[in-house]
């Protein structure tokens, strides 16, 4: 080999091991063998509708012992439907993977068939049970989006040597084999034996008394929920924490305890209890690689948890992460605090989340009338004119900062104000004007460009910074994720993703105004791919954004950009290579991910494209793009910043003057900007879920902020106007205040 092809080859394998390190921990245990037959020892309470304002230290003993001792965290329980029932929950634990019970009343679950009744998979054992309707739930759960096999979690463990007992209705759900069956059966805690509890490796407990109280409460003549009483409700919670007591005093030495509030109580969900305690659980909080967020874990957790403490290896068919622990000082009372204030914060954004939307493109709305009524008056003196261009351009730009300081307001909790929805509105208004007043503050007020680079730059930064550092501005924010819907827990969702795109792509080309101003193609081309190189590592690492679509949405709208500065020809041959270049990079990182000891969900897709399932998930995304055409108020949104970029920002108005073709005349690079800001928002709507939502928050930042460069633009235009001529100088050329000037 040549010492050039030497050099190629070390270079390329330094890439392969420091992305392996970026883009994943080490896989050197990825392919440990699963041993022969369970090492460990696990019971698994769960008790639906648990949550943490229901444990204290007088009412709940036990509960608030094993929080005490052990790890604790807020459990989502989100599975296929916006509340989560118990057999849901259970069934999820059995799958690993999001599960339901088909057709189904959010009831108890149903009562097992035990030995001496006909069961269509067979008769069950002596002393064991089979789940009431087993094949029908089966065959729904493998033809839903998710594919999940149930009794998962059962068949491993009776695949490697070991029993399963189950205690209650609900617990044969969970930990039934692929038929369903169980290998002992009992019918509550008090009648477990210590012979049972020392029997079988894995056991799981069903204690009901909470979800039955609501059971037992009905519900009201328009089909609602009936509330429980404070009185009511602290007197299930105290009955569910004597069976558990029963429980945990029975259980012999070395068996880890997984307590997990399966399943919500009502149509409204709530993050619910999550605790740990045994073998690697120590006094603390927990977390998992699926959320990657402090004090928080999700019910397909609990299966990877399960399986790794038996020693057993996990299936690719279960999704979750195995919860860690982090152990902590705080008392069990300043950890149960805090994790009751997640849960609030999780209501509180929930409460508001879809509201905000509604506002910010309604709001958006009223600025594009203000603007054509701005335009329509431009009459009277200068002063009047550049008072109502001025200030329809301020409200510009505070539009185009609102998305950014969305997200800002997370760093206040503004949850916990008595009337948090305006808390919340004030701050984000705040942290607008902030924004926009640092936008305006200086000289650069007087350019076309630089006000709205500051807000994009700032909105770009801000959004890198937080997935770099582990999401904690992404959850529960108004255009971010909430752990009740547990779509995303960490990276960006596809909203955030949208916005950091367009910010990032207009950021770039406006920061290479001045290099094409002075002919530095070189320096603006460089400018981009620097930038582009960055949003992309960002977005589609699995440490930061963890982004699949979102790659192939960055990669061609920067080269387009970079084409563009550079004065190329853009082309759709151009642009389609430009697109496979973006599939061959996310398909790189999935191929590196999967190699890691716990890939996410970029890695799964290298794996799913490996076994032949990958269509299946790219169908699955296609069609729930298409549905999101019937998201009518975002549809609506995006048809009104449409219709406004041509009849406002392109029309010419009364004036014979395009809003959009004064501010092309003012930058080199609005028009790029533009059209590569649109790329990326139709390119990230067509390759992912969420489909036109992706384009109207695209729209959200970049329409404000073209309208403020073209207001800006105007009111140059109308005071060159208005200023007359300069006095002829003895110097040829010497004039001042020449309309380049004034632009720069």
């Amino acid at each position: 080999m040549t010492p050039r092809g030497t050099k190629i080859t070390m270079f390329l394998a330094t890439l392969v091991t420091v992305l392996t390190a970026v883009l994943g921990p080490s896989a050197a245990h990825a392919g440990t063998p699963a041993r022969s037959a369970p090492t460990g020892r696990v019971v698994i309470i769960g008790v639906p509708g648990l949550m943490w304002s229901d444990i204290t230290r007088k009412d709940t003993p036990a509960l608030w012992g094993l929080t005490s001792q052990g790890s604790a965290a807020g459990l989502s329980v989100r599975t296929t439907r916006v509340n989560t029932c118990p057999t849901d929950g259970w069934l999820t634990l059995s799958a690993g993977q999001r599960s339901r019970l088909p057709h189904g009343d959010c009831a108890l679950p149903s009562a097992p068939i035990l030995p001496g009744h006909d069961s269509p998979t067979g008769p069950p054992p002596a002393g064991g049970a089979v789940a009431a309707g087993w094949p029908a739930i089966k065959s729904d759960n493998a033809g839903t989006n998710y594919h999940a096999q149930i009794g998962l979690l059962g068949d491993a463990v009776h695949e490697a040597g070991g029993c399963t007992m189950a205690v209650g209705p609900g617990a044969v759900f969970g930990v039934g084999n692929g038929g369903g069956r169980v290998d002992r059966y009992v019918e509550s805690p008090d009648k477990v034996t210590a012979a049972d509890w020392a029997r079988c490796s894995l056991a799981a407990v069903d204690v009901d008394d909470l979800f039955r109280a609501y059971i037992d409460a009905g519900v009201d003549p328009h089909g609602d929920q009936v509330p429980l009483t404070e009185e009511k409700r602290t007197a299930a919670a105290a009955a569910a924490d004597r069976r558990v007591g029963q429980v945990v005093t029975g259980l012999p030495e070395g068996t880890t305890v997984l307590v997990a509030g399966l399943s919500d109580t009502g149509v409204n969900p709530h993050l619910r209890v999550a605790v740990a305690k045994g073998g690697p659980y120590e006094p603390g909080y927990m977390t998992s690689s699926a959320t990657r967020q402090d004090g928080l874990v999700t019910l397909t957790d609990l299966t990877a948890t399960t399986l790794k403490l038996l020693g057993l290896k996990q299936p690719k068919q279960a999704v979750g992460s195995v919860w860690r622990a982090q152990p902590s000082t705080a008392s069990a009372h300043d950890r149960v605090d805090a994790l009751m204030d997640e849960d609030v914060a999780a209501q509180a954004i929930r409460n508001v989340q879809t509201s905000f939307y509604w506002v910010l493109f309604a709001t958006q709305l009223v600025l594009y009338g203000v603007a054509v009524l701005a335009l329509r008056r431009l009459g009277g003196d200068r002063r009047s004119r550049a008072r109502i261009l001025g200030g329809t351009r301020v409200i510009a730009l505070l539009g185009g900062a609102a998305p950014g300081a969305s997200f800002l307001a997370g760093l206040l909790p503004w949850w916990r104000a008595e009337h948090p929805t305006a808390v919340l509105i004030c701050t984000v208004l705040g942290f607008g004007g902030l924004l926009t007043g640092v936008a305006l503050a200086g000289p650069w007020r007087r350019s076309t460009v630089v006000p709205g680079l500051v807000i994009t730059g700032v909105t770009a930064l801000v959004l890198a910074v937080d997935v770099m550092t582990g999401s904690s501005l992404q959850l529960n924010t108004l255009m971010g994720y909430t752990a009740l819907v547990a779509g995303r827990f960490y990276g960006f969702g596809n909203q955030a993703f949208s916005l950091f795109a367009v910010a990032a792509i207009l950021t770039a080309a406006w920061l290479t105004e001045y290099p094409l101003r002075r002919e530095r193609k070189a320096v603006a081309v460089g400018i981009v791919a620097a930038i582009g190189a960055f949003t992309v590592a960002v977005d589609g690492l699995p440490a930061f954004g963890s982004d699949f679509g979102g790659v192939l949405a960055i990669v061609p709208a920067f080269a387009m950009l970079g084409l563009m500065v550079a004065g190329k020809r853009v082309s759709a041959p151009k642009l389609g290579v430009f697109f496979l270049a973006g599939v061959v990079l996310v398909l790189f990182i999935s191929y590196l991910n999967a190699r890691s000891a716990n890939p996410t969900h970029l890695g799964r897709f290298w794996q799913d494209l490996m076994d032949g399932d990958a269509w299946g998930v790219v169908t699955r995304k296609f069609d729930a793009m298409l549905n999101s055409l019937g998201y009518w108020p975002y549809t609506l949104a995006l048809a009104a910043a449409v219709v406004f970029l041509f009849f406002v920002l392109a029309r010419p108005t009364r004036w014979r003057v395009s809003l959009l073709q004064g501010a092309y005349e003012h930058s080199l690079t609005m028009r790029p900007a533009l059209i590569c800001a649109l790329a990326v928002g139709v390119i990230g709507t067509l390759v992912n879920d969420s489909g036109v939502v992706i384009l109207s928050v695209a729209f959200s930042l970049a329409t404000p902020l073209m309208l403020a460069a073209g207001l800006r633009s105007l009111e140059i235009d109308l005071r060159n106007a208005d200023t007359p001529p300069p006095e002829p100088s003895e110097s040829p050329g010497a004039s001042t205040g020449s309309p380049s000037a004034e632009r720069r």
